[in-house]
């Protein structure tokens, strides 16, 4: 480059402002010896020419004192003569012909050392570490810029040190694009340019290529072209292509490509090349991954299709044929509009056919829906529905915890609560099947209407004290529901549900009092009123001759039950401390017990709800006509009356803080966070007046062990045959009696390295809505947390160096003699736990799983190894299972874009 005229940018400015400063002195000066001559500005437009001036008095006028301005007529003056409507004043224009090479919007410039200015050749150069040159959106960086006024072309270019090795290079950014390059040059005006040497970024891809040629703003030519989505200099991988067009934002094509490892080609070549390079969604086809299965034979798994239908619905259909036969086919809609709803539709079809074995079609249907509560202030809908045949979870492939859920469960609700008003409705539909048993119940929409508590005796302007009788409030809750079941392996499902449904009704009216404290106790008397409407009545007696009970009578129609109780509580709080030393790591122990005691009365008004029935030759009880009953619990015909009491426990003790220096900063570590006993005595009974002892402790230790235990004691005896004796257990001994069941529970977790960051276990055990970028809703979650699940290597997180998450749980059931037989074990013992560790930096190995300590046996285990690949990443998971065994490899990119360019092998061993 021409040094020419090379200076510092303000010398030379001074020579151009210079002439002009002289040329408008001179013109001015015409001017200067009028003094009430009308000037006009020379920026104005003048329609008509200015006066001829004639005998103009050159001399000075006297001056004359200002007189004293009035702020307004006074009563009687005279008014000011209004001003002249015809004089109207010029405004001032500007118009100037624009060239027709000039640039549309400004260029700012900047340059860290000088600048240089070629007047003759109209050229500027620009010099220093961050010199830069902003037009119009476009913004280019470099430690050399040229600009030629005449062609609009910008020209930048890197620098070198001494030994030739480059240290700063071209940085250019638009709206659409990111560039490095060794050599730019661009046409301000019509944004045309080159680059050589050139590092770009579209979309998920770094691109590298010798040259590139931009021909509009939106496509260029690209010569030697490098795809890769590897973030390196020298990639670990890449498709290499002679020729390539870009189209921004949407696609890539090239000619002839090939891929490459480490700079190594790979002897494999296509004969082109589509990337895509928007982002969002769009349709397409979904690659499959190859599986083998014992049972079903070789497969392309997952093989699909996504179509976007329009902003608000789009649809996923994925499918599986598997050489022996056996096929699935998945169609997933999807929907989704913003502050209004969202949620999905999932139907499955899976047809068995394994060898040997006759085949078996099953279905699964899955709907999830959820509104947004700021759409219809007070309206909520929800929806979350999953219903399957009985056999569709046993029999998918590959998927151990699906394999042993045999719970399915589903709810669909609705809601509306009144702006200002105490009452508010609701509606729920419900499904609950068990695949062990066939039998699934149906609640069909059952609605609940709810009147909030409700002070009758309040004024509407309160002054001073309330009166007693002021704070007793009445509310209701009332219900209706129907309820049927079914089986699906026996005969007519729509048959049954017919056969079997049941419905009914429910009123419950709550009367409490809040009383003032009386000194350290709060007292809350209370009354309460129930109501069920039954749809049948149902009378059973005992077939001696088949030693059975028959029904003897089933009649329809509506019966009424009702229940009536009243009751006082009272409850209290009492604080103890123990205080130590000043110089104890412990600085005091405090311990908090809550008791409470209730009075309680239930009168008899359900006599004739009730009658005798005999149970076998030689024993007859009371019986409900309403026993079995799905609508409600029968009320008891017994009267009941007495005292229910219970004792909570909190201990806690202040320690120093380590983190705090100061004299006064403690720390408070909770010891138990509740230890509980309840029981009751009711005093009408005509034996067993002391009920169950129910004891509970929680506690979470050092905030790393969370433990859980409860227990339930009889207080009575009992024989080795489980009969119950009217005779208290603990006689002259320290007990509470025969313990009938209890049970532990112990959870823990331990992990290295940051401890803020969650594992994948942890994060799977969290709530996850929906996604609305690309309307993935809760099923999809959920599919993806099963995968997350059965492909742990895949979803590491090599920052965390090691984690262990274990829990075990304990539990005991009285067993009694039947007859002859010896007792069942007592005792059921079980663990899980979840561990995974860093081998080296990029590597990773970990397993998770149960154990069941009563029998010695392994339940469904997975164990991983994983290796970190920069770019890459390889994974290895095994599953075991007392029903399947399987393994998976896998070698893919770690960027979306190119998750289905992976290697997978994987093959499953049913047993059924």
């Amino acid at each position: 480059m021409k040094h020419l005229y090379k200076g510092k940018a303000k010398y030379i400015s001074a020579w151009w402002y210079l002439p002009l400063f002289v040329l408008l002195t001179y013109h001015l000066q015409s001017f200067a010896t009028y003094s009430n001559v009308q000037f006009n500005n020379i920026h104005t437009v003048i329609d008509t020419p200015p006066p001829v001036l004639k005998n103009i008095d050159t001399t000075l006028p006297k001056l004359k004192k200002k007189p004293e301005e009035k702020r307004g007529p006074s009563f009687g003056e005279e008014k000011q003569k209004p001003v002249d409507s015809s004089f109207i004043p010029n405004t001032d224009t500007f118009t100037f012909k624009k060239s027709k090479d000039a640039l549309d919007a400004p260029i700012n410039y900047h340059a860290d050392d000088s600048m240089v200015i070629d007047v003759p050749g109209e050229k500027m150069y620009l010099y220093g570490k961050v010199s830069s040159i902003k037009y119009a959106g476009n913004n280019l960086s470099a430690p050399e810029i040229q600009f030629d006024n005449k062609t609009n072309l910008v020209s930048a270019f890197l620098k070198k040190d001494s030994t030739g090795k480059a240290i700063s290079y071209p940085y250019y950014e638009s709206d659409d694009t990111k560039t490095v390059a060794d050599t730019i040059r661009v046409n301000m005006k019509n944004g045309k340019g080159s680059t050589k040497g050139t590092y770009t970024k579209q979309g998920d891809f770094f691109v590298y290529s010798d040259n590139i040629k931009k021909v509009d703003t939106a496509v260029f030519y690209a010569l030697k072209t490098r795809f890769t989505t590897c973030n390196l200099d020298t990639p670990h991988f890449a498709f290499v292509s002679n020729m390539a067009k870009f189209v921004n934002k949407k696609w890539a094509y090239t000619g002839p490509v090939h891929p490459e490892f480490e700079g190594v080609p790979i002897p494999i070549s296509l004969p082109f090349g589509i990337f895509p390079l928007s982002q969002g969604r769009r349709s397409g086809l979904l690659a499959p991954s190859f599986t083998a299965d014992a049972q079903r034979g070789l497969a392309l798994e997952n093989l699909g299709y996504y179509r976007i239908i329009n902003d608000n619905w789009d649809v996923v259909t994925r499918g599986t044929l598997y050489s022996y036969g056996s096929w699935n086919l998945s169609v997933n809609p999807r929907y989704y509009k913003r502050y209004r709803y969202q949620g999905n539709l999932t139907i499955d079809l899976q047809n068995f056919r394994p060898l040997e074995l006759p085949k078996s079609l099953t279905k699964r249907l899955s709907w999830s829906h959820s509104s947004d509560n700021k759409a219809r202030p007070g309206v909520t809908f929800s929806a979350n529905v999953n219903i399957s045949s009985t056999k569709y979870n046993r029999q998918l492939p590959n998927n151990p915890q699906q394999n042993f859920n045999n719970q399915l469960g589903s709810s669909i609700s609705y809601s509306k609560q009144w702006k200002n008003k105490p009452y508010n409705i609701t509606l729920n539909a419900n499904h609950n099947q068990n695949n062990v048993t066939g039998l699934t119940q149906l609640d069909l929409p059952t609605v609940a209407f709810t009147i909030t508590t409700q002070y009758p005796f309040r004024k509407k302007e309160q002054v001073g004290e309330s009166k007693w009788y002021e704070n007793i409030g009445i509310g209701y809750q009332g219900s209706a529901k129907s309820i049927t079941f079914f089986n699906d392996t026996i005969g007519n499902v729509g048959n049954q549900v017919l056969k079997n449904i049941n419905y009914g009704a429910q009123h419950i009216i709550p009367i409490t009092l809040s009383l003032p404290p009386l000194g350290p106790l709060q007292i809350a008397p209370s009354v309460s009123y129930q109501e069920t409407w039954f749809q049948q009545k149902l009378e059973e007696q005992y077939n001696v001759n088949f030693n059975k009970t028959d029904t003897v009578s089933l009649q329809q129609g509506l019966y009424i039950a009702r229940s009536l109780s009243f009751g006082i509580g009272m409850s209290t709080r009492i604080f103890g401390m123990i205080g130590f030393k000043p110089k104890s790591k412990v600085k005091a122990l405090r311990h908090e017990v809550r008791p409470s005691l209730n009075m309680y009365y239930t009168p008899n008004v359900n006599e004739r709800n009730h009658y005798t029935s005999q149970i076998s030759a030689t024993q007859k009880i009371s019986k409900s006509y309403f026993q079995g009953s799905k609508i409600g619990t029968p009320y008891s015909n017994i009267r009941n009356g007495g005292l229910s009491f219970g004792i909570d426990n909190n201990i806690s003790i202040k320690v120093k803080n380590k983190n705090d220096t100061s004299a006064t900063a403690d720390k408070k570590i909770t010891l138990l966070d509740g230890l509980s006993i309840t029981s009751a005595y009711n005093f009408l009974a005509d034996s067993f007046q002391l009920q169950n002892f129910n004891l509970s402790a929680r506690t979470n230790l050092f905030d790393k062990i969370n433990i859980n235990a409860q227990a339930n004691v009889d207080p009575y005896s009992y024989t080795a045959e489980g009969v119950k004796l009217k005779k208290m257990a603990f006689g002259n001994k320290l007990s509470l009696g025969n313990l009938l069941n209890a049970s532990i529970a112990l959870q823990t977790s331990f992990k290295g390295g940051d401890k803020n960051k969650k594992t994948v276990n942890e994060r799977l055990n969290q709530p996850n809505g929906i996604n609305a970028a690309d309307l993935a809703g809760q099923d999809e979650f959920q599919r993806e947390a099963n995968y997350i699940q059965n492909n742990p290597a895949e979803f590491v997180d090599f920052e965390i160096p090691w984690s262990i998450d274990l829990s075990y749980s304990f539990s005991y059931t009285k067993q009694f003699k039947k007859g002859n037989t010896e007792d069942v074990k007592p005792f059921t013992q079980g663990t899980t736990f979840n561990a995974s560790a860093n081998l080296t930096p990029r590597w990773k190995i970990g397993a998770n799983g149960t154990y069941d300590i009563t029998n010695k046996k392994l339940g469904a285990i997975t164990m991983y190894l994983s290796r970190e690949l920069h770019c890459w990443q390889m994974s290895i998971n095994i599953n075991q299972s007392n029903r399947s065994n399987s393994f998976n490899i896998n070698i893919s990119p770690k960027s979306p874009i190119l998750r289905d360019l992976k290697i997978n092998r994987s093959r499953s061993f049913n047993q059924l």
